[in-house]
């Protein structure tokens, strides 16, 4: 059987505590023959949403042409899905908050293609509305139709200066934990398919909850 992928994605705009404590997740996964490769969305090229305005209306691809394509798909192809944050201005960081919009919007709406991967979410903040963040990133991965796995308290990491998460052992071992009941669950579903001959290890009836999805249909109720 060929190693497990687990995506995760970066929202942070620098090289710090969110991208060390992506690092021992990585550590976490490779220690169970799983790769955990991180997009950093601080590298790519990605624009915010356009002033086309028309997202209801489409039933195709977004028309942007930058990098968020190429995420998406690495993510479609992964087993499973980590969302990793700081919190900024007491809320989700801009980078983030764009490929949410950008990502669930232009790509993932129509068919939802990460149906049924297994997700997690990380959140890293000095102190205060870690929570939300997690809480906002959660119910994008709830919406996307993916599995979440419980593992206890949830994956907050405290940290202010650079090095500060890998002091935060409390958060880290959250972090691990979760890791840990994500590979738990991928290699669950993978038996499962193996063995009962299924692609899809839970049935998935409607891909797409938007009202009207024929074009002509939503243009004649607008």
């Amino acid at each position: 059987m060929s190693r497990a992928t687990i995506v995760a994605i970066n929202g942070s705009e620098r090289d710090g505590n969110t991208a060390d404590v992506l690092r021992h997740a990585a550590s976490v996964a490779n220690g169970r023959n799983v790769d955990l490769d991180t997009i950093d969305l601080r590298t790519i090229k990605m624009s915010p949403c356009g002033p086309c305005g028309d997202c209801n209306d489409r039933t195709i691809r977004c028309a942007l042409t930058d990098d968020v394509p190429a995420v998406v798909d690495r993510m479609i192809a992964a087993d499973g899905i980590i969302f990793a944050a700081p919190v900024h201005g007491f809320g989700t960081s801009s980078l983030m908050q764009i490929f949410i919009e950008r990502a669930g919007v232009g790509y993932l709406r129509f068919d939802r293609p990460l149906s049924n991967k297994v997700a997690g979410v990380i959140s890293v903040a000095r102190r205060y509305n870690a929570g939300t963040v997690w809480a906002q990133l959660l119910a994008n991965v709830l919406l996307n139709r993916m599995i979440v796995v419980g593992s206890g308290f949830p994956a907050e990491v405290h940290a202010l200066h650079r090095g500060d998460a890998a002091k935060d052992q409390e958060g880290l071992t959250n972090v691990t934990r979760m890791v840990d009941r994500m590979i738990d669950m991928i290699e669950l579903l993978a038996e499962y398919r193996q063995l009962s001959g299924r692609a899809d290890a839970l049935s998935i009836t409607d891909r797409n909850e938007r009202v009207g999805l024929a074009l002509d249909e939503l243009r004649a109720n607008m």
